[in-house]
């Protein structure tokens, strides 16, 4: 593939002028949160840097085929997500082993859980964000319970359905989710951005929800719900020498005149319904609790670089919901908000995480 650039600060020994650093954004990508990735590359990709970086876009397509995308999109409807662009000129994955750092910017299932950060070990490419284990146990909500579990981290019952085993054995799986209680909230196991998500609020609808969330994921997990809830997520990212530091905590609801029975698809990314708070109005001892649990989760799961951990406030107490290794930056995005309250600009952060990216070693850590 040709010799690799200059390292970042270094030469390069034929024009002998400081060597910017290639950043290849890559977005889109065969998940159903196709769409979300690309509001996020055209966030990231903006707040670059240009005169410190080259930035090479490149999508991936809902049918998978590499390109040479722009993450500029002036035609997109009102109430749609923009798509890469399959006409344009192919993108080599391979070429990524010439660049200094990659941005996976995807979400969900064939990007964010492990399979492109594999690839990326592979072509010895350093990046951004966490490694193959803490990115596929993240992404794969029952797995994620378990080490949870085993860090001692608060969380909800659930039950978890296999490939197949609705089909095979519905009544005792459907027996152990009555014994959940109304209501249930019926969930793809390796899914995000609330695709496929179905509240139950009564039984005769339990098999249509586990139809539905089929569709995303042949591996489905139903919780039960929390009661009284509110809805806190914590942002963590990494210091230069590795320690983990949290967010300010910040509050999600629903705006009460929007069609929605909870924080779903449509009112994160389409109608702009949800309302956030940032910082939450909760007490310092909370907040304070909060962040320490979102830094021992990410802890637990080995994460790298950056995550949003999720947390719901119900009438029994404080429960981690989930771990997210790749959360958004669209406008509507809490991460990038819950730094911005904390004293890091949107640029700041990008910066912040291309550098860890470029300093981190290739090959076992």
């Amino acid at each position: 593939m040709g010799a690799p650039p200059a390292g970042p600060g270094r030469v390069d020994p034929v024009s002998e002028t400081p060597h910017r650093p290639i950043i290849a954004a890559v977005f889109g990508g065969t998940s159903s949160e196709h769409g979300v990735s690309c509001l996020t590359a055209r966030e990231v990709i903006a707040a670059i840097d240009p005169e410190r970086y080259t930035v090479l876009p490149v999508g991936i397509t809902r049918e998978g085929r590499w390109v040479r995308e722009t993450a500029v999109w002036d035609d997109v409807p009102a109430g749609e997500l923009p798509s890469v662009r399959g006409h344009l000129p192919a993108f080599a994955w391979e070429e990524l082993r010439d660049v200094d750092a990659v941005f996976p910017l995807l979400h969900g299932p064939w990007g964010e859980d492990g399979t492109v950060q594999g690839l990326l070990e592979m072509v010895g490419a350093r990046y951004v964000g966490s490694g193959v284990l803490a990115s596929a146990v993240g992404m794969d909500k029952p797995f994620m319970k378990t080490v949870f579990s085993a860090a001692g981290l608060p969380q909800l019952p659930h039950v978890t359905v296999h490939p197949g085993a609705w089909q095979r054995d519905r009544d005792r799986y459907a027996a152990r989710i009555m014994a959940l209680g109304l209501p249930v909230f019926v969930k793809p196991a390796r899914a995000g951005s609330s695709s496929g998500v179905t509240m139950v609020d009564d039984w005769a609808r339990l098999d249509a929800a586990v139809a539905d969330a089929e569709r995303f994921d042949p591996k489905v997990v139903v919780e039960a719900a929390a009661r009284g809830k509110r809805e806190l997520e914590c942002a963590v990212m990494q210091a230069p020498d590795g320690t983990s530091i949290a967010s300010v905590v910040g509050e999600i609801a629903v705006d009460a005149a929007a069609a929605h029975d909870f924080y779903d698809f449509e009112s994160k990314y389409l109608d702009g319904s949800g309302v956030t708070t940032v910082p939450a109005d909760i007490s310092v001892t909370l907040s304070e609790r909060i962040r320490t649990y979102a830094v021992q989760a990410f802890d637990a799961l080995g994460c790298e670089g950056l995550a949003r951990v999720d947390f719901f406030l119900t009438d029994e107490g404080l429960v981690v919901n989930e771990i997210n290794t790749m959360p958004g930056f669209t406008p509507f995005s809490m991460f990038p908000r819950l730094w911005e309250a904390s004293g890091v600009s949107y640029a700041e952060l990008v910066e912040q995480l291309l550098q860890l990216a470029l300093g981190r070693p290739t090959g076992l850590r």
